[in-house]
């Protein structure tokens, strides 16, 4: 289904409608949580790092660590903890009941293909909607970062933002841009294929759902190893 689904992406016509739909159903039920979610994750990890640098005399690199924390692991990994919770789960769900209503069988018929009206649509609009939350995430994990450390934790401001990039270059940027985008794709593509593979019913709806989560998080998880193993070799 995922071969289908890449090969469908330049045939014509596209369903422009349908990614602009849930372009915005994707960014409407993810940007809420995955900010909220992103002051907790950044603020405990500026506050763990900030205990050690204390420590050791070096307050004033706290910048430096939660730049490199929030960039490349932070702002990726929040982004597609909602992405798949929320996005994907509801992407399987509505596939899975027009599946069981025979719906995507009515669209054969027609000659309408499944993949290249639904599946699409839903693939590129997780990759992109990923793609922006973790740019949203970053910069509000930063700013969060920055007010926790000065206003909590009495670091200087200006010694704050010039460790932004003492240990954060483009390539640690770059990495955590692919992470997001490869991260919305592959719980796109798990929600759809589970979805439209849906068997007994209802109940099988719920059970599809389910997997979903888990076979999401289970791909985040390998995906950010991987990413991370060959950004860090590349980086050596």
């Amino acid at each position: 289904m995922s071969l289908d689904a890449f090969l469908a992406v330049p045939r014509r016509p596209f369903a422009w409608r349908e990614l602009i739909l849930q372009i915005w159903f994707v960014a409407k039920v993810s940007v809420g949580p995955t900010l909220m979610l992103a002051i907790p994750f950044t603020v405990l990890t500026v506050f763990v790092i900030n205990i050690l640098l204390t420590e050791i005399g070096a307050a004033d690199y706290s910048g430096s660590g939660a730049a490199l924390g929030v960039v490349t692991q932070t702002g990726p990994v929040v982004t597609v903890l909602v992405i798949a919770g929320a996005a994907a789960t509801a992407m399987c769900a509505d596939l899975g009941a027009r599946t069981i209503r025979e719906e995507l069988d009515a669209l054969r018929v027609l000659g309408i293909d499944p993949i290249a009206a639904l599946v699409v649509p839903r693939m590129i609009a997780a990759t992109v909607v990923a793609l922006l939350l973790n740019s949203a995430v970053t910069l509000f994990g930063l700013t969060g970062g920055f007010l926790f450390s000065v206003f909590i934790q009495d670091v200087t401001p200006g010694a704050y933002a010039g460790g932004l990039t003492l240990l954060l270059g483009l390539p640690e940027v770059v990495t955590a841009s692919v992470k997001a985008a490869l991260f919305g794709l592959a719980a796109a593509l798990i929600a759809c294929y589970k979805g439209m593979s849906v068997q007994g019913g209802p109940q099988g709806v719920g059970n599809a759902v389910n997997e979903t989560v888990v076979f999401a998080f289970m791909a985040l998880f390998l995906i950010n190893v991987v990413l991370t193993g060959v950004s860090v070799q590349a980086g050596s």
